[in-house]
């Protein structure tokens, strides 16, 4: 009979599969301990740096347990990967024959009805949005699946997307006319009967917080369920266990009413109040202040301005319920209406209102629109409970769950006291391989002329490096200042967040061979560049949570009213493994080699800077600007030869 150890050993099965495989141990003591934590139903934590590979260590003991078991990662691209590259390849290792099946949020599949019903009403679409519409049927008449990701013509901030998908506001479920045909059911009852079921964190979140999603209905015939990349479900799980309402839905709402109204009458009637939601709506925008704030609910909630938008909304919304209330019956869809119209007002006294004392209430704006968000001080307990009402082992895996070994922070935030934890070193010679540098007379980031310095004290770094960097920023204000010192001063080509999507930059990085790319919070996880193309990262600052960010200021101060404090307990664990993320970007392979840049000078003269540099691999550490320069040569001089 196969199992874990015998499978990745040396010679083992993998060896005809992967050219090259060679056992790793850290793999095998993982993979037998998941083994044996899924044979038990029990709770493990892994952390699993860089270099274990820690995807085969749970592939091959899910896939021979023969037991259903759902995989959930952090990312849609991650779970195609696993889905289109990693299972087929480890079952073909193995033998052995598993269904497989995919599982993605609904907004990733064709919604027939919604296709129908816009396609008879694109009067209210723009040019664009109705010529996409026209591709979107071509498409629906012959796609298998009705998987967005099949069709490649259309980009992702495509506009026609919401109307052509459905959400879990406005879906019909059993009352749909199509349901039988249904991409979203199909897939759901695919997975029903799989072996192996691949979902994303936020699809497994957003189901169990009672949004609907479809993996609920998974759970109670799962024996197993298996999180990689889990250091990001504390934040997570507080976005789908708490509340929040979103203008948009008011759009969605609108837009759907005028659409399941038949045109007559009763349309020409609505239409004036449809108008005063629109203009409610707008206006409680304003009074929320500019575009990009995010900000405690408290510090707008009590202006006069906003009371007296909060209460123009709520009769606006009132008024359009009484409105097409008596409209209920004539239709599946004006049904869906008038319950959603009757939530969003519900949703939108809770959040406004602000009572629940476990709850932080804050709100952010965008250009034209708004969202208010409740969000719990903890999950823990919610998470807790959630978990024991599911007979089945939970598996939680990523390379940054610990800060200087220890689990505690992460345990406490997800309520996992009780579970086993296991810490494996990367098998990578980081002594060999990658240098610490943390330059000398920077001021402290808390000046004004820090990240000119910074620039400035990095230029020679860049140089010596001939490019191939990653310069990862705390703040989106310091990256803008960043790039307008760097602009001109380099002869490589100099790549910036904000100017194309994150996929052409990193395309562009990776073809380029010598480019330096300037990134924030989206470039310091989830980003794998091997070989030679990327040989220096460079950190600006310890990554302690904005002071201005309204939910960490919500916890912070919670602490502090425990008697805890939130300095050791919250702010510096939440960096650390923030900086661990960032730094894992440099060495993803055993050839690669390359800088890794703390600029940050607290790293050496805060006493805390030592929890910091405990958690990061076991690198060369320097000061000195030469042994950087003496460190490159070398690099250029193997990669030459």
């Amino acid at each position: 009979m196969l199992d874990a150890a015998s499978v990745l050993k040396e010679g083992g099965r993998f060896s005809s599969v992967i050219p090259g495989f060679s056992a790793r141990e850290p793999q095998i003591e993982m993979s037998v301990a998941i083994e044996k934590a899924l044979a038990a139903q029990g709770a493990l934590v892994v952390e699993a740096e860089t270099g274990t590979g820690k995807t085969l260590a749970y592939l091959v003991p899910a896939l021979l347990s023969g037991r259903p078991i759902i995989v959930s990662t952090g990312t849609k691209s991650l779970q195609d990967q696993l889905f289109f590259k990693d299972v087929p390849m480890v079952l073909k290792a193995l033998g052995v024959s598993r269904r497989v099946v995919q599982l993605k949020g609904r907004s990733n599949y064709l919604c027939p009805y919604r296709l129908e019903q816009n396609m008879e009403g694109t009067s209210y679409l723009t040019r664009e949005t109705a010529e996409q519409l026209m591709i979107v049927k071509h498409w629906a008449g012959r796609t298998r699946t009705g998987d967005f990701a099949e069709l490649e013509e259309l980009p992702e901030d495509a506009p026609v997307w919401p109307w052509v998908t459905s959400t879990a506001d406005n879906c019909l479920g059993q009352e749909c006319p199509y349901v039988d045909e249904c991409p979203l059911m199909l897939a759901r009852q695919a997975a029903q009967e799989a072996d192996l079921i691949v979902v994303n964190h936020h699809l497994f979140f957003a189901d169990a917080a009672l949004k609907g999603e479809g993996v609920g209905e998974l759970l109670p015939t799962a024996e197993g369920v298996i999180f990689d990349e889990a250091h990001q479900l504390p934040d997570i799980a507080a976005t789908f266990f708490g509340k929040t309402f979103s203008s948009r839905q008011i759009t969605e709402l609108i837009s759907d009413v005028r659409t399941e109204v038949p045109a007559g009458t009763d349309l020409l009637r609505l239409e004036p109040i449809l108008k005063e939601v629109e203009q409610a709506t707008a206006n409680m925008r304003l009074a929320l202040g500019a575009e990009g704030r995010r900000d405690a609910w408290h510090e707008v909630a009590e202006e006069e301005e906003a009371q007296d938008k909060i209460e123009a909304l709520i009769n606006a919304l009132d008024a359009l319920y009484v409105n097409i209330e008596p409209m209920q019956k004539s239709s599946r869809g004006i049904d869906s209406c008038v319950r959603r119209c009757e939530e969003l007002q519900i949703s939108f006294v809770h959040l406004s209102q602000a009572k629940d004392p476990y709850l932080i209430y804050w709100f952010e704006t965008f250009r034209r629109a708004f969202m208010l968000h409740g969000t719990p001080l903890s999950v823990a307990e919610a998470f807790k409970s959630y978990r024991e009402k599911q007979e089945c082992a939970w598996i939680f895996t990523s390379a940054t769950l610990s800060v200087a070994n220890d689990f505690t922070h992460f345990l406490r935030r997800l309520g996992l006291q009780k579970a086993e934890t296991k810490s494996l070193a990367s098998p990578f010679d980081f002594r060999r391989q990658a240098v610490l540098y943390v330059p000398e007379q920077l001021p402290m980031p808390q000046e004004a002329t820090y990240t000119a310095a910074l620039v400035e004290a990095i230029k020679p770094v860049i140089e010596a490096a001939q490019g191939g960097v990653f310069f990862l920023f705390t703040s989106h204000r310091a990256l803008r200042e960043a790039a307008a010192l760097l602009e001109d001063q380099l002869p490589f080509p100099l790549l910036v967040q904000g100017t194309r999507s994150r996929r052409q930059l990193l395309d562009e990085f990776r073809e380029a061979g010598n480019a330096v790319l300037l990134g924030a919070a989206s470039f310091w996880e989830g980003i794998d560049v091997r070989g030679d193309a990327l040989r220096c990262v460079i950190i600006d600052k310890l990554p302690f949570a904005s002071p201005g960010d309204p939910v960490a200021a919500a916890r912070i101060e919670h602490i502090k009213e425990q008697g805890r404090h939130p300095f050791m307990e919250f702010q510096i664990p939440h960096a650390v493994l923030t900086l661990r993320q960032g730094a894992g970007r440099l060495i993803r392979d055993p050839k690669d080699q390359g800088l890794l840049v703390l600029a940050d000078p607290r790293v050496v003269s805060k006493g805390y800077g030592r929890l910091f540099l405990q958690s990061l691999p076991n690198m060369t550490r320097t000061r000195k600007l030469e042994v950087v320069q003496r460190f490159f040569r070398l690099v250029h001089e193997n990669t030459s030869n």
